[in-house]
């Protein structure tokens, strides 16, 4: 027999059930005790009475957060009983056998609130108690359907999810990379992926045409609310595709996401505004504005997109000059102009160009950003060389994208969204530590499993690694 949700009780009235789950809360009025069993699906009253003698003893020593399993018939309450604000409120279970599956210390906080009002540190250290409140439960599950509805929609769109790679090599693309050991190849190291870029961009040369991927991505950065050292986006790449088409499908994927998944919230303005960068920078000094007409409504969304940024910008510190978004975006070229033309224009003045770059905001927030690619490798090895590369470095750790790119690579490009920040948004939140399961502190820790933390001298020595102290 499958298992029984709470929510599903009311379809039993007048028979017998089964349920499991926690002690939510316990009320004794006179001799008959009440208890609130809770699953994922909801809460539904029990009922204890004497005259049921060894459930009864058994069900006075319950308390909050016991796992249980119940045997009873479901009821209809009394009229002055029923409770409004459960699904079950018309119902409660008249308990016929009791079994404590496992007990449980007293929780270091209350886990019926919303948790607002405990800190942090507390919450995180403990976060599979957190996790059982009702609101932290609604954002994953929320979040789960978000996801869900992004793969039905872009599989309808004839676009294939494949995974890349978590241990790739590591390539100056901004960020600070993650890197990883190799056990085998003493003195060498993996990084862990900043984004799957190049992978997916290979994929187009394979010829997968179109492309996506929830995809894990590590930045050894500062974290803030709404930054995490590993964090989860939407990574989509295309052929064949012009920067209005991609910007058209994520525009046609959002407004189709909030109709039917957040249909409370309202879109300011559809289609999504295009934005200069240079006006929005002169007219807002943020290249993310929040253009609410009415910031203090959360659910007024005011999507946009920011488009003809630069392509390089000065780096004073390293006198050099930088991609402002990543070394294979496509600069615009002008009406007629060649590939040669174009790399002479972009030496005689880096800070001219502009760039096929595209940021994708929310109510003052970047949610994405994308580019049209350069598959022209004398185009992606010249761009290197303006930022300070050796023709030697660049073929180290790019010359596997270059020689790729001899091979018949179609037009392409693509975009990320922070999957993370968008739910943060959609749910309300002040942090995407709310809607992620197991986050980080501020400071990049792990306070639940303790980490980062020490290892041992055995697995060191295997690493052919050495601590300074």
């Amino acid at each position: 027999m499958s298992r029984l949700w709470i929510k599903d009780t009311l379809q039993y009235l007048n028979q017998e059930v089964s349920l499991y789950g926690w002690v939510n809360s316990r009320r004794d009025h006179g001799k008959i005790i009440f208890i609130d069993l809770r699953d994922k699906t909801g809460i539904v009253q029990l009922v204890f009475s004497p005259d049921k003698k060894g459930v009864y003893e058994l069900a006075d020593k319950l308390r909050s957060e016991w796992v249980i399993e119940i045997r009873g018939k479901v009821n209809t309450r009394p009229k002055s009983m029923e409770n409004a604000k459960l699904i079950t409120g018309s119902i409660e279970i008249e308990v016929n056998s009791l079994q404590v599956l496992t007990e449980a210390k007293t929780p270091p906080f209350d886990v019926s609130s919303d948790g607002k009002e405990i800190g942090e540190d507390l919450r995180l250290k403990y976060r599979y108690l957190d996790l059982r409140r009702e609101r932290m439960r609604k954002n994953l599950n929320h979040r789960h359907q978000l996801i869900k509805f992004i793969r039905d929609y872009l599989t309808e769109k004839e676009f294939v999810e494949v995974e890349t790679p978590e241990l790739t090599k590591s390539t100056p693309e901004g960020a600070r990379d993650y890197v990883v050991p190799s056990r085998l190849d003493s003195g060498k190291f993996y990084a862990l992926p900043q984004s799957p870029q190049q992978y997916k961009q290979l994929l187009m040369v394979a010829g997968l045409e179109r492309y996506f991927q929830i995809a894990r991505c590590f930045r050894d950065e500062d974290t803030r609310g709404d930054r995490q050292p590993e964090f989860t986006q939407l990574d989509l790449e295309m052929d064949f595709s012009t920067q209005e088409d991609i910007l058209a499908l994520i525009e046609n994927l959002f407004k189709n996401l909030v109709e039917k998944l957040y249909p409370e919230k309202k879109i300011q303005q559809f289609p999504f505004p295009r934005l200069n960068y240079e006006e929005v920078i002169a007219k807002y000094h943020t290249d993310k504005p929040d253009l609410r007409k009415d910031k203090n409504n959360p659910n007024e969304l005011a999507f946009a997109f920011v488009v003809d940024f630069p392509l390089f910008e000065w780096k004073e510190e390293e006198k050099r000059f930088d991609a402002v978004h990543h070394p294979f975006t496509r600069p615009k070229f002008n009406k007629g102009e060649n590939i040669k033309e174009i790399i002479e224009r972009i030496k005689k003045d880096p800070s001219q160009p502009l760039a096929q770059q595209y940021d994708f905001i929310l109510n003052g927030y970047e949610i994405g950003g994308g580019s049209i690619r350069i598959h022209e490798p004398e185009l992606l090895e010249a761009i290197f060389e303006m930022m300070g590369h050796k023709k030697e470095a660049i073929y180290q750790k790019f010359g596997h994208l270059l020689e790729a790119f001899k091979y018949g690579v179609p037009p392409h490009g693509g975009i990320a969204l922070g999957l993370d920040r968008i739910t943060m948004i959609f749910e309300n939140e002040l942090s995407i530590r709310e809607v992620i399961a197991f986050p980080k502190t501020g400071d990049g820790k792990d306070l639940m499993m303790n980490a980062p933390s020490e290892i041992d001298k055995k697995q060191l020595k295997e690493l052919h690694l050495k601590i300074e102290k």
